[in-house]
């Protein structure tokens, strides 16, 4: 069995996964996949979390891919609420824009926002206190 990787801070991990890059060849490249929906997508929801997004907002544009597709919502003012939020996922959204060429590829880009969703809400979730 593969040694267990050892666990990496949240700073750690954001600083060694260019999401951009892992959507360039997640989103062509099958081999690439797991690494999209894995770091690149915990890195994702770390950096949008910190930025104060909330789950529905990045599951709303989800949807909205799904509607409009991937360039649509990579050129809209404001996709997010914050400026700073915006303009970190346009930067993202505008790399899979440029590769996402067919409703399976636009599918995996609404499937990964829908994941990194997923995630903010479970690191929500983790810093609230359960009764």
């Amino acid at each position: 069995m593969p040694p267990t990787p050892a666990p990496r801070t949240d700073d750690e991990l954001i600083a060694a996964t260019d999401i951009g890059t892992l959507l360039l060849y997640g989103l062509t490249r099958d081999a690439f996949h797991t690494a999209l929906f894995g770091d690149g997508a915990v890195a994702a929801a770390v950096t949008l979390d910190r930025l104060g997004v909330l789950p529905r907002s990045v599951a709303f544009l989800a949807d909205t891919v799904r509607a409009g597709g991937v360039r649509y919502v990579a050129e809209l003012p404001e996709p997010l609420p914050s400026a700073e939020a915006s303009e970190v996922l346009r930067g993202w959204l505008r790399t899979a824009a440029d590769v996402a060429a067919g409703p399976d590829a636009e599918s995996r880009v609404a499937r990964w926002l829908d994941t990194v969703a997923e995630l903010i809400g479970a690191r929500r979730d983790s810093r609230t206190p359960h009764a």
